[in-house]
């Protein structure tokens, strides 16, 4: 959940700025991404992650069409490749798996991120350019704080619903996964139901202690937004000086 997080919020960030940028070429490639990876179910996408391995033997880096190149000067053996690896070793279950939930939770919060810009007065970004401030410094200190107000309860209830979804990694298969676990806990001993039943209050707390932190985090960057400061002003007492009348405006 964490690494899951960690990649979707950052790659989200990068590709909402993608999505507002000017760039025609920038935007549509943010586009596509955000609408296949919003298309695809994520037990699909686990899936498929966990059988990478079956589609290529081993993953490399190295100079492209290194073998002709070798065979125009005579040497048949010729490889020029900087690293190689088994896709079998590289794609475990937990590394394709968090690569599954990351790149689908990335597509969400790319649009998550872009309402939350949107949502900052464009007068914010004219005054920042006013007094010279760059575009990346604009985003960095002026709009993105402002933004994260309505970031946040999206990105809470995204978190919540991260952890849950991690259940789908036992399909990659991830055996260190609590499903997984508890799966494994079931064929043993026969009892299904208890299990998951066990399996409901393990998500229930997980999922209540993380509301409770969602629930502060929107208070600390709700600060100063829809709360009344101060005690409203006394009413206006004008003395008129004709017998002694008192108006109130």
């Amino acid at each position: 959940t964490v690494f899951s997080m960690l990649i979707g919020v950052s790659l989200g960030v990068v590709l909402a700025v993608m999505r507002l940028s000017d760039n025609p070429i920038l935007s549509s490639v943010a586009f596509v991404y955000t609408w296949f990876f919003r298309a695809m179910p994520r037990l699909v996408l686990a899936v498929l992650f966990g059988n990478l391995g079956i589609l290529w033997e081993r993953f490399g880096l190295g100079l492209p069409f290194d073998r002709q190149i070798g065979a125009l000067f005579g040497l048949h053996d010729f490889q020029a490749k900087f690293f190689s690896v088994r896709a079998v070793d590289l794609l475990t279950g937990f590394l394709a798996g968090m690569l599954a939930l990351a790149l689908s939770e990335a597509a969400y919060m790319a649009e998550i991120v872009r309402a939350g810009i949107q949502a900052v007065d464009v007068g914010q970004t004219e005054a920042a350019e006013a007094l010279g401030l760059t575009r990346g410094q604009t985003l960095r200190r002026i709009v993105l704080p402002q933004a994260m107000r309505v970031i946040v309860p999206p990105t809470g209830n995204e978190t919540i619903a991260m952890v849950k979804d991690t259940s789908l990694v036992a399909y990659t298969p991830v055996t260190g996964e609590l499903f997984f676990q508890l799966q494994a806990i079931s064929h043993r001993t026969f009892d299904v139901f208890p299990v998951l039943v066990g399996a409901c209050l393990w998500y229930l707390v997980l999922c209540s202690v993380l509301m409770v932190v969602q629930y502060y985090v929107e208070r600390y960057f709700s600060r100063g937004y829809g709360a009344r400061t101060g005690k409203p002003a006394p009413p206006l007492i004008e003395p008129t000086g004709v017998g002694g009348i008192i108006h109130e405006h």
